[in-house]
């Protein structure tokens, strides 16, 4: 069984097949509005959708923010867990089999917005719409500088060397750290998500393991079958990310058989911590369209 880091846990665990996952939920239990599933990026966990989740909890929508083993996860998995890409979407969809989430809203961002292309590109039963804001897509995957970034980090020891400059504030929130994905960033939430990798040498190992299987080939193949993906789809791209290219959100948007594009003036990539508010009425917008359905005209 997996040591136990020494981090706190968060809100609530479960026990699914690969190991223990850590979620954070929000928004009333028995609410009538489709469930809310966030997928976040590499190095960071679930508390990075803690204010939209907040801001749909207020709207009486339920959320839930699984902390995915890309790095940030408190406790290792199981050693004969898939770490490939398309093996972390069979997570989450363990994870929403285990909660008997179905018709859920999926919303990823950065390397959580590929993994939801492999879920979808798996199993997409449980999944009723798809919001994507800035993330991976086709073989941009990881884009440039993350290219670099992530060789650097593709070994155990490799990446407790580089993570080293990650322990001061100021290299964290700069252009070289976190300071490229957004404009608004919280100095002990960045200190959190990096400090399982600096002090856990099994949580390295599930990242490193994800870093390695990861291929922009393989991404490159999901997209041909992305048209097949019955429900309505929302790209909300902050258009300031000078990773993901607006151009990039643009072409996703066009593989999808209904996909609208929603410009976010001034967001990075992470769109959840710069513009919260927007990518909630634009998670909202979707969830109720689709439960009133088409406007029939009157005869």
């Amino acid at each position: 069984m997996p040591r136990k880091s020494k981090r706190p846990e968060t809100a609530a665990t479960i026990e699914l097949p690969h190991g223990t996952v850590a979620y954070r939920s929000a928004g009333p239990e028995d609410s009538a509005a489709p469930p809310v599933v966030f997928v976040h990026a590499f190095l960071v966990d679930g508390s990075v959708w803690s204010e939209v989740a907040d801001l749909l909890a207020a709207r009486g929508i339920r959320s839930y923010a699984p902390d995915c083993p890309l790095g940030a996860h408190r406790t290792p998995l199981r050693r004969d867990a898939d770490q490939s890409p398309r093996g972390i979407a069979k997570q989450i969809l363990a994870f929403l089999e285990a909660l008997d989430l179905r018709d859920v809203t999926l919303v990823g961002n950065d390397t959580g917005g590929a993994l939801c292309q492999f879920l979808i590109d798996t199993d997409p039963s449980r999944i009723g719409r798809l919001v994507l804001t800035n993330c991976d897509a086709f073989d941009t995957f990881p884009p440039f500088p993350f290219s670099i970034i992530f060789r650097l980090l593709s070994g155990s020891r490799r990446m407790w060397f580089n993570l080293q400059p990650m322990r001061a504030r100021a290299f964290r929130h700069s252009p070289l750290g976190f300071g490229l994905l957004a404009n608004r960033i919280d100095p002990d939430q960045a200190r959190a998500w990096v400090e399982p990798c600096l002090t856990d040498k099994e949580i390295r190992e599930d990242a490193v393991r994800f870093l390695r299987a990861a291929d922009p080939q393989d991404l490159l193949d999901v997209s041909t079958r992305l048209h097949r993906f019955d429900g309505p789809a929302r790209i909300v791209w902050g258009m300031a990310d000078r990773a993901f290219r607006p151009s990039l959100g643009r072409r996703l948007q066009r593989v999808f058989k209904d996909a609208e594009f929603v410009e976010v003036p001034g967001a990075k990539t992470f769109v959840q911590l710069d513009a919260p508010g927007m990518l909630a009425d634009q998670i909202d917008a979707i969830s109720m369209s689709s439960r009133l359905g088409p406007i029939e005209e009157a005869d």
